[in-house]
């Protein structure tokens, strides 16, 4: 038997070692990604259900409005979205086209950066005068991540 180097040994012994470092350490993170990945289900699942909370409450209030007629050309989002605590809000802003007072029922989609719907909201804007145009804040239902844009979903005149 031939004798080893010192250093030798020490290399190898230094090789398996990170080996067996490795492979543990492997194993503990497919575990932790399996992990990461049913929470990252489970929060889309959730946030899922809350877009789709937020949008049956909408189409309910706007369903609410009797005599409605379709005003979304009156209608726009007046300048970006902004944060207000943890909720984003827009300024909405409708301008009266017709000769006569008129109340505005307005829904508004917020979208994420890849066009996604992450929620949706009501607004009122009361008591617009002909001709003339009003301003209200429509905030989200929840906290939003990241920069929304608003977008103007449907709006009624009424």
């Amino acid at each position: 038997m031939t004798p080893t180097h010192p250093r030798t040994r020490t290399t190898t012994l230094t090789f398996l070692l990170a080996v067996l470092l490795t492979l543990t350490t492997t194993a503990c993170s497919d575990s932790d990604v399996d992990k990461a990945k049913d929470r990252a289900a489970s929060a889309t699942a959730k946030a899922g259900e809350a877009v789709s909370s937020a949008t049956e409450a909408a189409a309910s209030k706007m369903a609410e409005v009797k005599d409605g007629v379709n005003a979304k050309s009156d209608v726009k989002v007046d300048g970006s979205v902004k944060t207000d605590g943890d909720r984003a809000k827009a300024e909405i802003k409708a301008t009266n086209s017709t000769d006569k007072k008129a109340d505005y029922t307005i829904s508004v989609n917020f979208r994420d950066k890849d066009g996604k719907l992450v929620d949706t909201s009501v607004l009122n804007i009361s008591g617009v005068d002909p001709k003339q145009s009003k301003s209200g804040t429509v905030r989200s239902n929840r906290d939003l991540s990241g920069t929304p844009k608003a977008e103007i979903n449907r709006a009624l005149r009424h």
